[in-house]
């Protein structure tokens, strides 16, 4: 699909959370760590083609048409991810294992050892056991040496993260403010108890804002922007593939919940990672990127629960200041 994309169908979720909701346990079947650390951006296929109407389309994924209509440009992104990796270090006594968070925020981490032939631990941490990262930290995870002096030691390590300090307690100051620019009124077309497409803990409390693409996206809370994700131009439906094709805003709130504003427009983010934002300052456009059958914008505040991802309840700031509650089908508006 492409940036004109357009329709409102059922809106469809694009809860673009690098898998956060997945609970963080040593008994999963845990992704295999890389020991290499995150060098940097890499570019990506941008391509520019003239759609039906003979529009110019802007897309990261090749269209179905003749080559000869289709110009193929270098893009780079404009904002590193946030990355944990883990580093095996050579030691007098062995190997020191490291873990590297270039996240603006804690990170909880669990990890495994498995495939092990002639290690043994040097500490009191386990092969399997978890542990909190400190923001933009390195930090050693335990030290292993060989149960036979000598002999080639060999294992390998598992690990899963999400974002945030385990059991964090929502508590905002006030009730949030509208992510949209102030006097403006947007339908709003998922909110709890609806979950036509926000079906797990992680999104059950979203917001689904229908609004058009470019639409101004504000902070509903200050605090720090810990990740962004800039490079998507196009939505799909297909949730494999679509799910984590979604530009987004991540900013982490003093009691250690976390906003995500999803679907946002390419090329339009003006905060950077690492970045204080104040309420109602402005963030980006809003748009229709990754897994979405429509122009809107996803809007939830989560929480690490103890190893998963949760959202919590919220209520926005309504007339007079008085807290209110939103509902599928009412239409919000920004004071």
């Amino acid at each position: 699909m492409s940036t004109r994309a357009s329709g409102r169908g059922k809106l469809r979720q694009a809860h673009r959370v690098r898998q956060l909701h997945r609970r963080i346990s040593i008994v999963l079947c845990l992704a295999a760590a890389a020991c290499a650390c995150f060098d940097g951006l890499l570019a990506q296929p941008l391509y520019r083609y003239r759609d039906t109407d003979g529009s110019w389309v802007y897309s990261d994924r090749q269209p179905a048409a003749r080559a000869a209509e289709v110009e193929e440009y270098s893009y780079t992104p404009g904002f590193a991810r946030p990355e944990v990796s883990i580093e095996r270090r050579s030691s007098a006594a062995g190997i020191v294992v490291f873990a590297r968070n270039t996240w603006h925020s804690h990170v909880q981490i669990a990890w495994q050892i498995s495939s092990v032939d002639n290690v043994v631990s040097l500490d009191t941490a386990a092969l399997s056991d978890n542990a909190i990262l400190e923001p933009r930290s390195e930090t050693q995870l335990l030290r292993l040496a060989p149960l036979v002096a000598g002999e080639a030691m060999r294992f390998a390590i598992e690990y899963q993260h999400i974002p945030g300090k385990p059991g964090a307690e929502h508590s905002p100051p006030q009730p949030y403010r509208l992510p949209f620019a102030s006097a403006r009124s947007f339908r709003v077309s998922q909110a709890w108890p609806t979950t036509m497409t926000h079906t797990d803990p992680a999104s059950a409390h979203a917001f689904d804002f229908v609004m058009p693409v470019g639409t101004g996206v504000y902070a509903a809370r200050g605090g720090i922007v810990i990740e962004i994700a800039d490079e998507y131009y196009a939505a799909g439906l297909d949730p494999d593939t679509d799910l984590a094709r979604a530009n987004i805003v991540r900013i982490l709130h003093e009691d250690g919940t976390m906003a995500l504003y999803a679907h946002l427009n390419w090329n339009s983010i003006r905060v950077r990672p690492g970045q204080a934002v104040e309420r109602g300052e402005y963030l980006a456009d809003s748009g229709n990127t990754g897994f979405s059958t429509g122009p809107h914008l996803h809007f939830v505040v989560h929480r690490n629960a103890g190893g998963a991802i949760e959202s919590v309840p919220i209520e926005f700031t309504g007339p007079g200041n008085a807290a209110v509650r939103l509902q599928t089908g009412d239409r919000a508006t920004a004071y």
